[in-house]
C-alpha cells in the first residue's frame, strides 16, 4: 500500500493557494486547472472537489493518469502523480461535502490514488 510520507502531509499544511490539477485526455491533450477545494483523504488518496469541471471530469471518465501539484510558503514544489478516478456518492464524497464550501455545488470528488511523487527532479520514497 502506497503511503503518504510525513514530509508531505506537513509540506500539504504550508501549501499556498490552489493546487494545479492536471488530466490527460484520450489523445494525450493535457488540460490543468486550479482547484482552490482539495484535501488529503487518507494515506494515499487526495480528494478535488468537483464544483464545474468539464474537460477535466470527461478526461478522468477515460481512467486517465494525472498529477496535482503544489507549492510551499517556502517555495518548495510537489508534484503527486497517479491514477484518477470520479465519484457522486460513498465515503470519499461524503467527506468531501464536509469541506466543500456550501455555496459551492460540490456534485462530485474526483480522487487522485498516489502512486509517486516528486520535487523537482528528485523522486520522494513512499511506502
Amino acid at each position: 500500500m502506497v503511503k503518504l510520507p510525513k514530509i508531505i502531509r506537513d509540506e500539504w499544511e504550508k501549501k499556498i493557494k490552489a493546487p494545479i490539477v492536471t488530466t490527460v485526455d484520450s489523445m494525450g491533450q493535457a488540460n490543468s486547472i486550479y482547484a482552490s477545494c482539495v484535501s488529503i483523504f487518507d494515506e494515499k488518496k487526495i480528494l478535488i472537489a468537483n464544483n464545474y469541471f468539464d474537460k477535466t471530469l470527461s478526461n478522468i471518465k477515460t481512467g486517465c493518469k494525472g498529477n496535482i501539484l503544489f507549492l510551499t510558503e517556502e517555495g518548495n514544489s510537489y508534484q503527486l502523480k497517479g491514477t484518477f478516478t470520479h465519484m457522486t456518492e460513498g465515503e470519499m464524497f461524503d467527506d468531501m461535502k464536509s469541506w466543500n464550501p456550501e455555496k459551492l455545488p460540490g456534485v462530485g470528488v474526483a480522487v487522485l490514488e498516489v502512486e509517486s511523487i516528486y520535487s523537482g527532479n528528485k523522486e520522494i520514497k513512499i511506502d
